[in-house]
Protein backbone atom coordinates (compact mmCIF):
# COMPACT_ATOMS: atom_id res chain seq x y z
CA UNK A 1 0.00 0.00 0.00
CA UNK A 2 1.20 3.30 -0.89
CA UNK A 3 -0.27 4.93 2.59
CA UNK A 4 1.61 5.22 5.68
CA UNK A 5 -0.54 4.15 7.95
CA UNK A 6 -4.44 3.51 8.10
CA UNK A 7 -7.35 3.73 10.59
CA UNK A 8 -11.44 3.73 11.50
CA UNK A 9 -13.77 5.10 13.47
CA UNK A 10 -15.57 1.56 13.50
CA UNK A 11 -16.31 -1.37 11.88
CA UNK A 12 -19.00 -1.31 8.18
CA UNK A 13 -21.99 -3.37 9.61
CA UNK A 14 -24.73 -2.32 11.60
CA UNK A 15 -25.81 1.06 12.51
CA UNK A 16 -22.53 2.83 10.94
CA UNK A 17 -22.95 0.81 7.69
CA UNK A 18 -26.37 2.06 7.67
CA UNK A 19 -25.49 5.53 8.06
CA UNK A 20 -22.69 5.63 5.74
CA UNK A 21 -25.53 4.01 3.10
CA UNK A 22 -27.55 6.48 4.13
CA UNK A 23 -25.26 9.33 3.40
CA UNK A 24 -24.56 8.09 -0.03
CA UNK A 25 -27.51 7.57 -1.90
CA UNK A 26 -30.54 9.03 0.22
CA UNK A 27 -29.09 12.45 -0.01
CA UNK A 28 -28.74 13.01 3.86
CA UNK A 29 -26.44 15.77 2.85
CA UNK A 30 -26.68 17.19 6.46
CA UNK A 31 -25.09 13.72 8.32
CA UNK A 32 -21.58 14.15 6.69
CA UNK A 33 -20.17 17.20 8.13
CA UNK A 34 -21.89 15.28 11.65
CA UNK A 35 -20.47 11.74 11.12
CA UNK A 36 -17.54 13.49 10.52
CA UNK A 37 -16.39 14.67 13.92
CA UNK A 38 -16.20 10.99 15.08
CA UNK A 39 -13.16 10.82 12.84
CA UNK A 40 -11.27 12.99 15.68
CA UNK A 41 -10.11 10.93 17.99
CA UNK A 42 -8.74 8.56 14.78
CA UNK A 43 -6.61 11.35 13.58
CA UNK A 44 -5.15 12.17 16.83
CA UNK A 45 -4.20 8.85 16.94
CA UNK A 46 -2.64 8.72 14.05
CA UNK A 47 -0.78 12.10 13.88
CA UNK A 48 1.91 12.66 16.22
CA UNK A 49 2.29 16.51 18.37
CA UNK A 50 4.43 17.74 15.85
CA UNK A 51 2.60 16.52 12.83
CA UNK A 52 -0.40 18.80 13.46
CA UNK A 53 0.72 22.01 12.22
CA UNK A 54 2.04 20.65 9.15
CA UNK A 55 -0.88 18.48 8.40
CA UNK A 56 -3.43 18.97 5.31
CA UNK A 57 -6.70 17.28 5.74
CA UNK A 58 -7.51 15.92 2.39
CA UNK A 59 -10.78 14.32 1.03
CA UNK A 60 -10.55 11.28 -1.47
CA UNK A 61 -12.49 13.00 -4.72
CA UNK A 62 -15.48 11.56 -6.77
CA UNK A 63 -15.27 12.29 -10.74
CA UNK A 64 -17.29 15.02 -11.34
CA UNK A 65 -20.22 13.24 -13.02
CA UNK A 66 -20.45 11.36 -9.95
CA UNK A 67 -20.48 14.79 -7.77
CA UNK A 68 -23.39 16.01 -10.42
CA UNK A 69 -25.48 12.75 -9.58
CA UNK A 70 -24.95 12.55 -6.01
CA UNK A 71 -25.22 16.33 -5.48
CA UNK A 72 -21.96 15.75 -3.33
CA UNK A 73 -18.83 14.36 -2.41
CA UNK A 74 -19.14 12.43 0.74
CA UNK A 75 -15.50 12.52 1.76
CA UNK A 76 -15.24 16.20 1.62
CA UNK A 77 -18.85 16.75 3.74
CA UNK A 78 -16.98 14.15 6.67
CA UNK A 79 -13.48 16.28 5.97
CA UNK A 80 -15.59 19.06 6.45
CA UNK A 81 -16.87 18.01 9.73
CA UNK A 82 -13.30 16.43 11.16
CA UNK A 83 -12.42 20.35 10.56
CA UNK A 84 -14.95 22.15 12.29
CA UNK A 85 -14.57 19.70 15.49
CA UNK A 86 -10.75 19.79 15.24
CA UNK A 87 -11.04 23.68 15.29
CA UNK A 88 -12.65 23.84 18.47
CA UNK A 89 -9.04 22.60 19.89
CA UNK A 90 -6.05 25.49 19.75
CA UNK A 91 -3.71 22.74 19.78
CA UNK A 92 -5.61 21.61 16.39
CA UNK A 93 -6.49 24.57 14.93
CA UNK A 94 -3.78 24.87 12.31
CA UNK A 95 -4.90 21.95 10.42
CA UNK A 96 -5.59 23.11 6.95
CA UNK A 97 -8.25 21.61 5.07
CA UNK A 98 -7.80 21.19 1.09
CA UNK A 99 -10.89 20.15 -0.58
CA UNK A 100 -9.55 19.96 -3.97
CA UNK A 101 -5.85 19.46 -4.02
CA UNK A 102 -6.98 15.73 -5.47
CA UNK A 103 -9.14 15.15 -8.87
CA UNK A 104 -10.31 12.31 -10.27
CA UNK A 105 -9.74 12.44 -13.53
CA UNK A 106 -11.33 9.64 -14.80
CA UNK A 107 -14.92 7.86 -13.99
CA UNK A 108 -14.30 4.47 -12.97
CA UNK A 109 -17.11 1.84 -12.14
CA UNK A 110 -18.15 1.13 -8.44
CA UNK A 111 -15.38 -0.89 -6.20
CA UNK A 112 -18.49 -3.02 -4.75
CA UNK A 113 -17.77 -6.41 -5.58
CA UNK A 114 -14.71 -6.22 -7.24
CA UNK A 115 -11.69 -8.57 -6.48
CA UNK A 116 -8.45 -7.20 -5.10
CA UNK A 117 -7.19 -7.34 -7.89
CA UNK A 118 -9.44 -5.87 -9.81
CA UNK A 119 -10.10 -2.59 -7.30
CA UNK A 120 -6.69 -2.25 -7.98
CA UNK A 121 -6.68 -1.95 -11.44
CA UNK A 122 -10.18 -0.04 -11.03
CA UNK A 123 -8.28 3.15 -9.45
CA UNK A 124 -4.96 3.13 -11.39
CA UNK A 125 -3.99 6.11 -12.90
CA UNK A 126 -7.48 7.76 -12.25
CA UNK A 127 -6.31 10.36 -9.71
CA UNK A 128 -4.30 13.19 -10.31
CA UNK A 129 -2.84 16.31 -7.96
CA UNK A 130 -3.43 19.84 -8.86
CA UNK A 131 -1.23 22.23 -6.74
CA UNK A 132 1.78 19.66 -6.04
CA UNK A 133 3.64 23.09 -4.27
CA UNK A 134 1.00 22.62 -1.36
CA UNK A 135 1.96 18.39 -0.27
CA UNK A 136 5.21 18.67 -0.76
CA UNK A 137 6.97 18.10 2.46
CA UNK A 138 3.68 18.25 4.11
CA UNK A 139 1.29 15.07 6.21
CA UNK A 140 -1.87 14.43 4.95
CA UNK A 141 -5.02 12.74 6.25
CA UNK A 142 -6.71 11.78 3.47
CA UNK A 143 -10.33 11.19 4.07
CA UNK A 144 -12.77 8.56 2.63
CA UNK A 145 -15.69 7.06 3.97
CA UNK A 146 -15.39 3.50 3.51
CA UNK A 147 -12.05 1.12 3.21
CA UNK A 148 -11.88 -2.02 2.02
CA UNK A 149 -9.31 -3.29 0.45
CA UNK A 150 -7.42 0.31 0.71
CA UNK A 151 -7.22 0.16 -3.33
CA UNK A 152 -8.51 3.68 -3.34
CA UNK A 153 -7.04 5.10 -0.44
CA UNK A 154 -3.40 3.39 -1.92
CA UNK A 155 -4.48 5.16 -5.15
CA UNK A 156 -4.41 8.91 -4.01
CA UNK A 157 -1.45 8.14 -1.80
CA UNK A 158 0.33 6.79 -4.90
CA UNK A 159 -0.23 10.43 -6.21
CA UNK A 160 0.62 12.44 -3.08
CA UNK A 161 3.78 10.63 -2.60
CA UNK A 162 4.79 11.30 -6.12
CA UNK A 163 4.69 14.74 -6.03
CA UNK A 164 6.39 14.63 -2.81
CA UNK A 165 4.01 14.50 0.21
CA UNK A 166 6.21 13.63 3.16
CA UNK A 167 3.64 11.23 4.75
CA UNK A 168 0.24 10.02 4.04
CA UNK A 169 -2.39 8.82 6.43
CA UNK A 170 -5.49 7.06 6.15
CA UNK A 171 -8.71 8.29 7.75
CA UNK A 172 -12.17 6.40 7.08
CA UNK A 173 -15.33 6.73 9.17
CA UNK A 174 -15.59 2.46 8.90
CA UNK A 175 -13.38 -0.15 7.22
CA UNK A 176 -14.77 -4.04 6.16
CA UNK A 177 -12.23 -5.73 6.38
CA UNK A 178 -10.20 -6.60 9.72
CA UNK A 179 -6.41 -5.77 8.73
CA UNK A 180 -6.80 -2.05 10.04
CA UNK A 181 -7.46 -1.27 13.36
CA UNK A 182 -10.64 1.25 14.19
CA UNK A 183 -11.69 3.43 17.40
CA UNK A 184 -15.27 2.32 17.63
CA UNK A 185 -17.07 1.00 20.97
CA UNK A 186 -20.59 0.19 21.63
CA UNK A 187 -21.13 4.16 23.46
CA UNK A 188 -20.03 5.55 19.52
CA UNK A 189 -22.79 3.46 18.02
CA UNK A 190 -25.23 4.64 20.22
CA UNK A 191 -24.19 8.39 19.42
CA UNK A 192 -25.04 7.52 15.90
CA UNK A 193 -27.89 5.97 16.52
CA UNK A 194 -29.25 8.91 18.41
CA UNK A 195 -27.83 11.39 15.17
CA UNK A 196 -29.93 9.33 13.14
CA UNK A 197 -33.09 9.51 15.01
CA UNK A 198 -32.87 13.15 15.14
CA UNK A 199 -32.43 13.63 11.95
CA UNK A 200 -35.11 10.84 10.09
Amino acid sequence: MAFDRARSFGLYRDTLRAAILLLKFQRRERWGTKLGSLLVPVCESLLGPQEAGAALVVPVPLHPARVRERGYNQADLLSVGLMRTFQKSPSRADLELHRKILKKVRATPPQTGLSLAARHENVRGVFAVRSPELVRNRVILLVDDVMTTGATLSACASVLKRVGAREVLGVTLARATPQFPDLGSDHDLVNIDEFASRRR
